[in-house]
């Protein structure tokens, strides 16, 4: 019967996808459900793509396979949420005078008399963040795997150390898989699921185009104070401890 399918796509189909999952098994997450997500398959013929895709059954598709270093990706996510927000922290307005009658933090007229309706562009509360977004054209500092004890290394500094910093990401802990590092920031909180994808734009310029060579990797503390890069450094410097006390 799956033969019979496959011969049915071929004949049939114009368009062909696959579902493909995450494995969160592998992550320190909490979460057991893995997100499930459609994705076409382009270029080629129709039998092409579906010969394509079934080699693909059961396989993982590592970060490897589709990204190289010093390319430029495109990053979607959801942002940040922060629930029902008024016209001031919404969209950024004015706030009327200290003496204002009935609140400063409002539009002081939302329109004219005719035409008798609010225009879309009048400021108004609602809801602001947990929006689809999409950050275009993020250049992939370097690809990795946590469980390497050099990832953190670089030609400069070649200290071995794992791209994990000290006492681990804040929110998040340690990065046991494959990683993409990228330049910038991107969409959404902690642990949040994203969607990168190859750029749909052709890039020319020299900034878009020139080769990274990174010379050092900070994996210093992120949630306290100290320089540290590894534990080892921090032994050296700080000497002997006091050895634990026993009670007898």
């Amino acid at each position: 019967s799956t033969q019979s399918t496959w011969e049915r796509i071929r004949k049939y189909c114009s368009v062909v996808r696959v579902l493909a999952h995450t494995q969160l098994r592998n992550t320190s997450l909490k979460q057991k459900k893995a997100h499930l997500m459609e994705i076409q398959v382009n270029g080629g013929s129709v039998s092409e793509k579906v010969d394509f895709a079934n080699n693909l059954f059961e396989k993982t598709v590592d970060v490897n396979s589709l990204f190289t270093q010093d390319e430029l990706v495109d990053v979607i996510g959801v942002t940040k949420g922060k629930g029902y927000e008024g016209v001031t922290a919404r969209w950024g307005i004015t706030k009327l005078p200290r003496k204002t009658h009935k609140g400063l933090r409002k539009v002081a007229c939302i329109g004219a008399w005719h035409p008798a309706n609010v225009m879309f562009t009048v400021a108004r509360s609602g809801q602001d963040g947990y929006h689809h977004r999409t950050e275009l054209n993020k250049k992939i500092y370097r690809i990795g795997n946590g469980a390497d004890k050099a990832s953190g290394a670089t030609e400069f500094d070649t200290t071995q150390k794992s791209i994990t910093p000290m006492g681990g990401f804040p929110h998040y802990g340690i990065v046991k898989n494959d990683f993409l590092m990228i330049k910038g920031s991107c969409p959404g909180v902690k642990k949040r699921v994203l969607t990168i994808r190859k750029s749909q734009k052709i890039h020319t310029s020299r900034e878009d185009v020139e080769k990274v060579t990174l010379k050092f990797i900070d994996t210093s503390s992120k949630f306290g104070h100290g320089n540290y890069q590894t534990g080892a450094e921090r032994d050296a410097f700080e000497g002997p401890k006091k050895p634990p006390a026993v009670y007898y």
